[in-house]
């Protein structure tokens, strides 16, 4: 069984440092060889560029530009009427992946709107990602990049994101049926809304192209105290032979260099 490849993600670690470019240099130091983030927009994409290729790390994932945050929003996918932003958004993303040479890119759906009822609004949305997903489709088959959906809780994390479960991913995606867009399996947000990881990481692992892991829930290291076993998980996914990345999206009990005893004893014992 192949060992499993771990990115990190500087969103959420390394954040004792301003810069993601700093962030990148520690990433590479701690023995990572792939970062990952969620909005790198507002850094200069030369610089990105530079500190890649000197550190030799991998950009394994970027996400959509969330909208207007201070408005509310977190993503436009499923939003109605704002499918041109949608797509202005996702140039924006394309341009970033490709200098950088990332792979994928994750297509955020987005939040219901303030006020309105989930179920009143649930098929427009529906109907306007799948929309997007397929105009999203033609756009990264071009470029050889995988789209990603990706389920978030909406018990703790975000109680109005659109698309929170992998079931309801997994019927969106047969209705895009492309397959340059894929499920990307937050183990976090997967736990907290249905359980049953063993059988849904079965089911749903061939249509997955990115999984991301945090201890439930208070989302900090994998091997922190929580509700969840990352040595059986991790064994788990080695036997299905799961071969892309795994991004480390927690927040660090203390430091970041200090929480990473557990993927120093992963890489260790897997030499």
């Amino acid at each position: 069984m192949a060992p499993l490849k771990f990115c990190a993600n500087i969103s959420w670690l390394f954040t004792e440092l301003p810069e993601v470019t700093q962030r990148m240099r520690d990433a590479a130091r701690a023995g990572f060889r792939a970062v990952e983030a969620a909005w790198i927009y507002s850094s200069d994409l030369k610089e990105l560029k530079t500190v890649k290729d000197e550190t030799g790390l991998e950009f394994a994932l970027i996400n959509t530009p969330p909208g207007d945050l201070s408005a509310g929003d977190l993503g436009l996918g499923a939003v109605p009427g704002r499918e041109q932003e949608f797509r202005q958004g996702l140039d924006l993303a394309v341009q970033y992946a490709k200098a950088l040479d990332c792979r994928r890119i994750h297509l955020m759906a987005g939040r219901v709107p303030a006020g309105a009822d989930r179920c009143a609004v649930a098929m427009e949305m529906e109907d306007t990602f799948v929309q997007n997903l397929k105009h999203a489709a033609g756009v990264l088959s071009k470029e050889g990049i995988l789209g990603l959906i990706e389920p978030i809780n909406t018990r703790i994390t975000d109680p109005r994101y659109f698309l929170d479960s992998p079931h309801q991913a997994a019927v969106i995606l047969q209705r895009v049926a492309h397959p340059s867009i894929r499920m990307q399996m937050d183990i976090y947000h997967w736990q907290i809304m249905d359980g049953n990881l063993t059988q849904n990481i079965r089911k749903y692992l061939p249509m997955t192209g990115h999984i991301q892991i945090a201890q439930v829930p208070d989302r900090h290291e994998p091997d922190s105290d929580g509700e969840l076993s990352y040595t059986y998980l991790f064994k788990l996914l080695e036997e299905l032979g799961y071969q892309d990345y795994i991004g480390c999206e927690y927040k660090p009990q203390r430091s970041t260099e200090a929480g990473l005893d557990w993927f120093r004893r992963y890489c260790s014992s897997h030499n």
